[in-house]
């Protein structure tokens, strides 16, 4: 079985959720998916944590998501910003990444509209146990030995927590492993504090609204 290789697609698919048959989580979904491909980009080592902002190196982004891709030309050639603000960008990211995954035909998408008016867009999953594999790739970062998790695994499970992703991971869970998942947070740097602010300063805006 082949498994996506980048961890906005992995994010993305797991915020799918089987029993509902939708993708959640989607006041903050733009934000999750920035946030993880700002930690891929930071784990293949093309940006560097200077201080309190990404920063761009040298280095050929072969194999990386749209998303990513993207981000990394933006990071390379734009003025510094924290990494706040580069999770916290208005833009369409989250479908940015649904887009690369239905032409890689992991998902299906579909366009229709409700009662005749209201347009909406469903999404579902080709190969439902690619979504099984990596929410079992997530519980076992969270209960199987410490010095067997993948990083990519480690890295994965913090930005699921920071972005609240309770299709991938419940408040209980997050609550019983909070421990497990405080030593798994360093694998994604500072980018799961950064999302977990960017995440609280989007609720505070929505409930200001």
């Amino acid at each position: 079985m082949d498994l996506p290789a980048t961890l906005p697609e992995k994010l993305y698919l797991l915020a799918y959720d089987p029993e509902r048959g939708r993708v959640t989580a989607a006041l903050h979904l733009d934000l999750a998916v920035r946030a993880a491909a700002l930690t891929e980009l930071l784990r293949r080592g093309l940006i560097r944590d200077d201080g309190r902002h990404p920063v761009g190196v040298d280095g050929a982004g072969d194999g990386l998501d749209p998303l990513s891709a993207a981000l990394l030309e933006q990071i390379r050639q734009e003025r510094r910003r924290s990494w706040k603000t580069w999770i916290g960008r208005r833009a369409a990211s989250a479908r940015v990444v649904r887009d690369g995954l239905e032409a890689a035909g992991r998902i299906r998408v579909e366009q229709h509209r409700v009662l005749g008016l209201f347009p909406v867009v469903r999404v579902t999953l080709r190969e439902p146990r690619v979504r099984k594999a990596l929410a079992a790739g997530v519980a076992a970062a969270l209960t199987g030995p410490f010095s067997r998790v993948d990083p990519a695994d480690a890295a994965l499970v913090a930005l699921v927590d920071a972005a609240r992703l309770g299709s991938a991971l419940t408040w209980r869970q997050r609550r019983e492993f909070r421990g497990r998942i405080d030593k798994l947070a360093p694998a994604a740097g500072p980018v799961p504090r950064a999302l977990r602010r960017a995440v609280n300063a989007q609720s505070a805006d929505g409930g200001a609204g």
